[in-house]
């Protein structure tokens, strides 16, 4: 069966979150069942990473096994075509090997957390960005996310309910700039535990309004206690912005 890599945007506002739920709409749901009228086939589908509710995606990747070897771009917009009026679109489509796997090859993933930094309300980019009222230091908020790169166990940044077999992580870039009103986050690492880009930037707030010092941060990560992390950033923000794998 041939095998397709498709690279995905979606807009995870209306959504459950990227993975079939037995109760509410997931963005998996909407591509199986777009494949579905286009091929025919009832399939299931696997994606580079398991964004939760909310959860936006400018380039995630999925793998997915059709009876028939059709002309990638036609993969695209057939897909496409019945994906309509849902807020999800393939991006490409390739032919890969039997051996990629949209998870198992990925060997890193990027992920930007928006913050809206003003007393104004959101008006374009409502559900899209975590707006934060009160004046925020971009560069404190850098400077102490370095802290947080490098090999760690972040058991004060993960989920109670998540499922990875340890803590240890290794965050190989956490950056904060700012740009006019808006702060960016960006993290890369080969894996991340549930909630916990989210967990950071939330911890990383308190540092830009002066709540935390860096070596506030150091002490939450040090102490691995979920009581000790900052409060947990709403989904809004985070969009999974890419996924590397070997050439």
């Amino acid at each position: 069966m041939p095998r397709y890599k498709l690279v995905v945007e979606y807009d995870g506002t209306p959504y459950v979150g990227w993975q079939f739920q037995a109760v509410g709409r997931s963005v998996q749901q909407a591509i199986e069942e777009a494949i579905l009228k286009f091929s025919g086939e009832a399939l299931r589908i696997q994606a580079a990473g398991r964004t939760d509710a909310g959860v936006h995606a400018t380039h995630q990747v999925v793998h997915v096994d059709l009876a028939k070897e059709w002309r990638p771009d036609t993969v695209r917009d057939a897909i496409n075509a019945h994906l309509k009026p849902e807020p999800v679109a393939v991006l490409a489509a390739t032919r890969v090997g039997d051996d990629f796997s949209a998870r198992m090859s990925a060997i890193k993933r990027h992920y930007l957390f928006r913050i809206v930094n003003r007393r104004p309300p959101v008006a374009l980019d409502a559900n899209r960005v975590w707006q934060v009222h009160w004046p925020l230091d971009a560069e404190a908020m850098h400077d102490a996310a370095q802290v947080l790169v490098g090999k760690h166990d972040f058991s004060t940044f993960r989920a109670a309910e998540c499922q990875a077999a340890s803590p240890v992580k290794t965050l190989d870039r956490l950056d904060v700039e700012r740009i006019g009103d808006e702060i960016r986050l960006f993290a890369s690492a080969r894996s991340f535990l549930h909630h916990q880009v989210r967990s950071i930037a939330g911890s990383l707030a308190h540092v830009g309004s002066g709540k935390w010092t860096r070596d506030d941060l150091r002490a939450a990560l040090e102490s691995r206690d979920r009581a000790r992390c900052g409060p947990m950033a709403p989904p809004s923000g985070l969009y999974l912005i890419g996924v590397d794998y070997r050439a």
